[in-house]
């Protein structure tokens, strides 16, 4: 019966065993990401390569192809690389223009073009990406936009899941929701998509259905006004397409239409349609009619 043998290993064997491949050279933890080696500096060089790993029931559980690889003592130099990941719950597609394999830390780097689909409908894309195996975990400080159920999502910098399941958004968020058909309550549901803002970070579990909005957070619905918060905990049906709560803390200000509502919290909840305001709520009324000064009477 076949071993399990992880990725790195078959990786690297696969390449040294076709092409000879020199060793590795020693080289300080600091030293993770060397520079680039000249054009034609490689040791060797394989072209149109596909590499394929199995479990210990022969199953298919990785394979990734390429243009060319050239073979460095510590970094295996990709193009037009094209990953995949078969899981037990959902495949996961890995693409970029360019990539380089590290010997030493075992993690892949992917530039220009970089893409990641999920089986479920998620979409990650970005300028470059760090993809560690060993901790099932991506990086990257590049803008990068990611698209899953009825969610758009916008930052700089990101650390998360390959499978988009949680991510960590990590500066200047910008969140698009649009919600299903069907019937809509009067606070927050309309024709046009909820937008919500923040300096960062954003963290999002679709598991758990449930995105914090961490520092300036401002949600901007068209039809209905606008809320401000330092803190925001909004709770989604993915299934419905609909936002079903919405928790703010710290600083909260709702304007809607002429009127401007403060407290130190607010709660939305879609079922009953409904906002309540706690800690010193206060309501300025801004009305175009004349008032009569009680003070002057005659």
């Amino acid at each position: 019966m076949m071993r399990k043998i992880p990725f790195i290993f078959i990786f690297l064997f696969a390449l040294s065993f076709l092409l000879g491949a020199g060793r590795n050279k020693p080289r300080s933890k600091q030293q993770a990401q060397p520079p680039p080696p000249l054009a034609g500096d490689s040791e060797q060089k394989m072209l149109d390569f596909s590499l394929a790993g199995y479990t210990q029931k022969s199953k298919k559980s990785w394979e990734v192809t390429g243009k060319s690889a050239d073979i460095f003592s510590d970094i295996v130099r990709l193009t037009s690389v094209n990953a995949n990941v078969y899981g037990e719950e959902e495949n996961i597609n890995l693409t970029g223009d360019k990539g380089a394999y590290d010997k030493v830390t075992g993690k892949m780097h992917l530039e220009d073009n970089v893409v990641i689909t999920t089986q479920s409908g998620g979409k990650l894309t970005t300028d470059s990406l760090d993809w560690d195996r060993a901790s099932q975990k991506v990086t990257t400080a590049d803008l990068v936009n990611i698209e899953k159920q009825n969610i758009q999502a916008t930052a700089k910098g990101l650390e998360g899941q390959p499978n988009l399941k949680k991510v960590f958004l990590k500066d200047d968020v910008r969140v698009q929701i649009k919600e299903g058909e069907g019937e809509k309550d009067t606070l927050i549901s309309s024709k046009e998509p909820t937008i919500i803002t923040c300096e960062g970070p954003l963290e999002i579990d679709y598991d758990k259905e449930i995105a914090v909005f961490n520092n300036n957070v401002k949600v901007d619905q068209k039809e209905q006004g606008q809320m401000y918060a330092d803190k925001m905990e909004v709770y989604f049906d993915f299934k419905a397409k609909k936002i079903l709560r919405i928790k703010s803390a710290g600083n909260v200000k709702i304007v809607k239409a002429d009127n401007t509502s403060y407290s130190d919290e607010a709660e939305y909840t879609a079922a009953a349609k409904k906002m309540i305001l706690t800690g010193r709520p206060r309501l300025v009324i801004n009305s175009k009619e004349k008032l009569l000064d009680a003070s002057s009477g005659d």
